[in-house]
């Protein structure tokens, strides 16, 4: 596994700060042509907007960072390339569904993503709904993540007053606990239901982990880092 640090913080300060980023500039036929490849393979990608962020800091209980808007082809290709820019990271927002007896839920993603087959909580990368005025909502992107790819409110959880912030490479995930009153089981058949019922869901099945036995390859590097700090 990649090198990784782990922080617990309660307070983000999150600031949207209008930037241009020179990797995009640079690169945007190359950029435009790695898409349209992309899409040749997963018809359903979209060139939305989305907010990467810059200078992030660890200070006490809280962690800082700035964000600006690009579009997802920019993004998709500076994840494929390896990241060339590392002045740059993707800080998003993941909900941490645990059941009462402990057990973790997670999802893997349908064939239809740009993340197709791996395997972690529902999170994304934030994008301009999460938009608060000049502040990114991060709280409210997983609130809207989670909705969108289980189906579960608020009322169906209790989120934990702090996030654990994964720090690996060019990505950071902000995870908040979010604690649910049924088991682990229950948790999945429930969320099942939900992914029936929907056309096209971004969830193709639902795992339950319960300790280290259950990890496997197909979840990225940041949801095994955390995982392993759970069970530790």
């Amino acid at each position: 596994m990649a090198a990784f640090e782990i922080h617990r913080v309660t307070r983000l300060d999150l600031a949207f700060t209008p930037w241009r980023w020179p990797f995009a500039d640079a690169r945007r036929q190359e950029i435009d042509a790695h898409f349209e490849t992309c899409r040749i393979k997963t018809p359903q990608l979209w060139n939305g907007k989305i907010l990467l962020a810059r200078n992030p800091v660890f200070a006490g209980d809280c962690f800082r960072a700035q964000y600006f808007e690009t579009d997802f082809a920019s993004f998709l290709a500076w994840r494929d390339w390896g990241f060339p820019d590392a002045t740059v990271f993707n800080g998003f927002g993941a909900g941490a569904l645990r059941g009462c007896d402990g057990a973790f839920v997670l999802g893997e993603m349908a064939a239809h993503t740009a993340n197709a087959g791996k395997i972690y909580f529902p999170a994304g990368t934030p994008d301009l709904n999460d938009l608060k005025g000049d502040t990114v909502d991060i709280d409210g992107s997983v609130t809207r993540e989670v909705e969108e790819e289980t189906g579960l409110t608020p009322s169906h959880y209790r989120a934990v007053s702090y996030w654990e912030c994964i720090v690996v490479g060019r990505l950071i995930a902000l995870i908040r606990i979010l604690d649910s009153e049924l088991t682990g089981d229950m948790l999945r058949y429930r969320i099942e239901v939900s992914l029936a019922r929907q056309e096209l869901p971004e969830l193709a099945a639902m795992y339950v982990v319960r300790d280290r036995r259950d990890l496997n390859a197909a979840m990225p590097n940041y949801m095994t880092a955390f995982l392993e700090a759970q069970f530790a």
